[in-house]
């Protein structure tokens, strides 16, 4: 958990052993190691917001999205979120003083590789400050 971070307010924390239980019984739309955390998201959780007639947003990565795509067919729309530049990328991760020099570099060489996928989605918006 980050700082700020509040379980059960936008994420919901879970232990390790308790969120590789949960992959073993299939009960993730879909999960990933992300940056050295274990990331996912409850089907239990996705189905109730469904239920209550809830649109719903996700915020995840290529390989999220890619496997979103594959479970959600033609129900969903993907958006590409991309910042203004590489370097504008950068002061916002070092702004945020959450990054070690280590997971800054990671951050960039990944999302340099997830830029390429772009075309994949059905939609990219520019994230341009101020705008």
């Amino acid at each position: 958990m980050r700082p700020g971070e509040v379980d059960g307010k936008g994420y919901y924390i879970v232990s390790k052993e308790e969120f590789l239980s949960m992959v073993d019984k299939s009960e993730l739309l879909k999960y990933a190691l992300v940056y050295g955390d274990y990331k996912g998201i409850s089907k239990k959780h996705f189905r109730n917001y469904l239920a209550k007639g809830y649109d719903i947003v996700l915020r995840v990565d290529t390989q999220g999205a890619q496997t979103l795509t594959k479970t959600l067919t033609n129900s969903a729309v993907f958006i590409f979120l991309v910042g203004e530049s590489e370097l504008e990328l950068v002061e916002r991760l070092i702004d945020r003083k959450t990054e070690t020099a280590e997971s800054l570099l990671v951050r960039i060489a990944t999302a340099r590789e997830e830029v390429k996928h772009a075309k994949n989605f059905g939609y990219l918006v520019m994230n341009a400050e101020g705008r």
